[in-house]
């Protein structure tokens, strides 16, 4: 098997399904709050699949070709991690026909749709664990789950005691994945929506199922519908482990991005940011390298330009380093309009569809970024080359390589003006060679074998 062909080429939208969009009135709940009313880990705001569809044009636009949902399936939260029916989409969200018709909608504009798979954990109305709740240690599901007492307490103040659950929250009873029956259900269920037309999983806290043979079997069920399918694990550590044949096409990449945030925070130096993302490129083979999903924000992360306190120099610079560095860049709905918010549920606001309040030229930053990225091969399939490291001026430069064509990307990251000498010999720039920056005006002649440029503070470019 191979990672699939696609994802290189793969720009994704991560969209929280509650607060992307409306798009059907008629199935929001009774105590839907108002778009865009404060975040909290009760409401409903109404966003569902009919929204997306409606919202596809937008999403077009932009660039993107691949969207990663977080869960659809019925369930009692907002988030939709404390699933109910794993074979059912949420009423508030819409049905069958709703999904069929997003996929088709997605699939004739050659957008991939990758769900989110929540397999290490279920919710407390899932029919098996309802059943234990309703027979206790007469219920034929008791060996599902991992239950330590009886009569078992789900739903008193406090963490679970009685039963293994996530972090010990009551609402998300652990499942006993070395019961062969809960395994079956899980590989049915992640075989189902596959032949429904799904284009993969990112499969939620997947190292907590610790057991290799069990991934290796899934793989092989996924695979077995459709080879191309991408299978994503949110590993936050890079653990190269959960790569490979017997595991995951890649992984939510989060530590390029902590060390990049990092470095645009001025909290590690050019030279130990440099290692870091270095080293992440050999610590897996190739082909995953380039399947990994990079990410600058999440629904589990405050929001990037929160992060970086505003400072949209910093952000146009972390987009910049993102579609240049290998794997599939990852855009969290409204990091392209300049959406802020905290730590969960705060970074899950309602996207602002009136565009007074969206910042136009930072998502045509991204849409540039996004274009230039598509039509350039090297970005998305060249080799990773260093070209300069400046420890003391907080310089940083590499180049995309594939065959003849060559990007050469520069970052400086300090609050200072500097004038660089990138040495570009290796790339085959000789004297006299006129190249220009992609994302500006200017026109660059290589010196001898240097090329001489001036960035502003906290200011990158692509030149090709």
């Amino acid at each position: 098997m191979t990672v699939p062909y696609w994802v290189q080429d793969a720009v994704f939208y991560q969209i929280f399904p509650d607060r992307f969009a409306n798009g059907d009135k008629s199935n929001d709940p009774p105590n839907v709050q108002k778009w865009g009313a404060e975040p909290t880990i009760w409401n409903f705001l109404g966003g569902d699949l009919r929204g997306v569809i409606q919202k596809f044009d937008y999403l077009l636009d932009l660039g993107i070709n691949a969207i990663y949902f977080n869960p659809i399936f019925l369930a009692t939260s907002n988030h939709r991690y404390n699933i109910s029916n794993y074979y059912r989409i949420d009423p508030k969200l819409g049905d069958m026909a709703d999904f069929q018709a997003l996929l088709d909608v997605a699939h004739s504009n050659n957008v991939r749709v990758i769900l989110d798979g929540v397999f290490n954990h279920c919710g407390r109305g899932f029919f098996a664990f309802n059943d234990v709740l309703e027979n206790h240690r007469h219920s034929p599901y008791m060996d599902w789950f991992h239950i330590n007492g009886h009569p078992v307490d789900a739903y008193s103040p406090g963490d679970a005691r009685d039963y293994e659950a996530w972090w010990k929250f009551k609402s998300l009873p652990k499942f006993n994945t070395d019961n062969p029956h809960v395994r079956q259900y899980i590989f049915d269920v992640a075989r189902f929506w596959i032949e429904q037309g799904a284009d993969g999983w990112r499969l939620d806290v997947p190292s907590e199922i610790d057991d290799d043979i069990f991934w290796a079997e899934f793989r092989q069920v996924v695979k077995s519908v459709n080879r191309d399918a991408y299978l994503l694990g949110e590993i936050w550590d890079g653990d190269s482990r959960w790569v490979g044949e017997d595991h995951f096409d890649g992984l939510m990449d989060y530590p390029v991005r902590d060390a990049l945030l990092d470095f645009l925070r001025e909290r590690i130096s050019a030279d130990v940011f440099a290692e870091k993302v270095e080293h992440l490129l050999k610590a897996y083979p190739r082909s995953n390298v380039y399947a990994m999903y990079l990410p600058l924000g999440s629904h589990d992360t405050r929001r990037v330009k929160t992060k970086l306190e505003g400072d949209i120099k910093k952000l146009k610079l972390a987009f910049l380093f993102q579609f240049a560095y290998p794997g599939a860049p990852a855009i969290y709905y409204g990091d392209e309009i300049g959406l802020e918010g905290g730590k969960d549920p705060d970074c899950r606001r309602a996207f602002p569809w009136d565009e007074k309040k969206w910042d136009m030229e930072l998502r045509s930053w991204v849409k540039t970024l996004i274009s230039l990225r598509k039509r350039k091969s090297c970005l998305r399939r060249g080799d990773y080359h260093r070209v300069l490291l400046d420890k003391k001026r907080q310089l940083y430069a590499f180049a995309r390589t594939l065959g003849d064509e060559v990007i050469l990307i520069a970052i400086n990251a300090s609050p200072s003006r500097r004038h660089l000498h990138l040495p570009v010999n290796s790339l085959g720039w000789q004297d006299g060679r006129i190249v220009n920056d992609l994302l500006g005006q200017e026109e660059y002649i290589v010196s001898g074998d240097e090329l001489i440029i001036t960035l502003q503070p906290w200011q990158g470019t692509w030149i090709g």
